[in-house]
């Protein structure tokens, strides 16, 4: 007997004397050109639109026979456009990579440092650098609404609606813990709404020398915020130099009072807690247009550097790319003797 289930759900062949293992559900974090207009809109459409697998599987003896829907997994715009298939001396799992000298903006490794990609959460660096610029009241209270509901992604928030934060509390969950709802309350609670919070942002990257970057949005949800790494690795350069985002941003973790009760949030990048990492400045994102992606300010080996990792496929293979070269710088620089503010990793 066959047993219908909607496309989304993947149905295994479950033994009589064996019990089904739970789902997990996925949710949003909170080319070397520029591709066009038109090929981004080729490439949503695609990724969008996929033919499910139905496959018959036949389990051990006992088992049924049932028909499965498998909806396949989305493919980032990295993947669709072949970034993947580049290769690199130091085998990172991102599509796109950059690390640099934050000091003399010398650049140490580069992979497709010019692809326009979605950015996901890197959005909220931008999101903050408007909010600390408009000099607004950082113990300001803010409510969350309806209207920052995600209904772009449905992604869950432990935000609910009717919570009241201070604008700081907003900001700090916001580069912290990814937390899409504080992000949004930011742009909505600014002067002249979200539409001018969204006109702040996209002129600040122009004022940067940003020109490969978009925002349509304050949370990095929609896709349609994109950049490059090269432009990345400027944003991260200019966030550095507030003090608090710096602050906020590598706090490894923070308690708020959510209604009645205090909620604990931790930070999305759990490399601010490692002794082998002195971390200035981070911010994660991910949806599964963008990948996984991270950028970093951090010292290593005597220099400060800025590192961003776009596209990664994995869960966790960000945190591994940025392992990665973080061997790499240590081992190429000299212990003693030579300067290292002179020397460059070999590759």
């Amino acid at each position: 007997m066959k047993l219908k289930f909607p496309i989304a759900i993947l149905v295994l062949a479950v033994a009589a004397s064996s019990s089904a293992a739970p789902l997990k559900r996925k949710h949003s974090e909170n080319a070397a050109q520029r591709p066009a207009a038109s090929r981004l809109a080729k490439i949503a459409a695609s990724a969008k639109v996929r033919k499910p697998l139905v496959v018959s599987r036949s389990a051990r003896r006992g088992a049924r026979h049932v028909a499965v829907h498998v909806e396949p997994a989305k493919p980032s715009f990295g993947q669709l456009i072949g970034l993947h298939e580049s290769a690199d001396v130091l085998e990172l799992k991102s599509g796109v990579a950059l690390v640099l000298d934050q000091d003399t903006n010398e650049v140490l490794f580069s992979k497709n440092p010019g692809a326009v990609l979605p950015i996901a959460s890197l959005t909220k660096l931008m999101t903050a650098m408007i909010v600390t610029g408009a000099h607004q009241p950082l113990d300001e209270t803010i409510t969350i609404t309806d209207d920052d509901i995600d209904t772009e992604k449905g992604s869950r928030s432990r935000l609910r609606v009717g919570t009241q934060l201070r604008r700081e509390e907003m900001l700090h969950l916001a580069l912290m813990s990814s937390e899409n709802r504080a992000a949004h309350a930011l742009g909505r609670n600014f002067p002249g709404g979200l539409q001018a919070f969204v006109a702040a942002m996209n002129q600040k990257a122009r004022a940067l020398g940003m020109n490969d970057t978009h925002y349509v949005e304050p949370t990095g949800l929609s896709s349609q915020n994109q950049s490059s790494a090269r432009d990345l690795a400027t944003l991260v350069k200019a966030a550095h130099e507030v003090p608090l985002i710096r602050e906020l941003s590598t706090s490894p973790e923070y308690m708020v009072e959510v209604g009645n009760r205090a909620v604990q949030f931790r930070n999305t990048n759990g490399l601010v807690k490692s002794p082998e990492w002195d971390i200035g400045l981070q911010k994660t994102g991910y949806i599964s247009e963008a990948g996984r992606c991270l950028v970093m300010q951090a010292k290593l080996a005597g220099r400060h550097l800025i590192m961003v990792f776009l596209d990664s496929a994995g869960k966790y293979s960000r945190i591994g790319d940025a392992e990665r070269v973080r061997r790499w710088i240590t081992a190429s620089m000299p212990s003693t003797g030579e300067s290292a503010e002179s020397h460059k990793p070999a590759l």
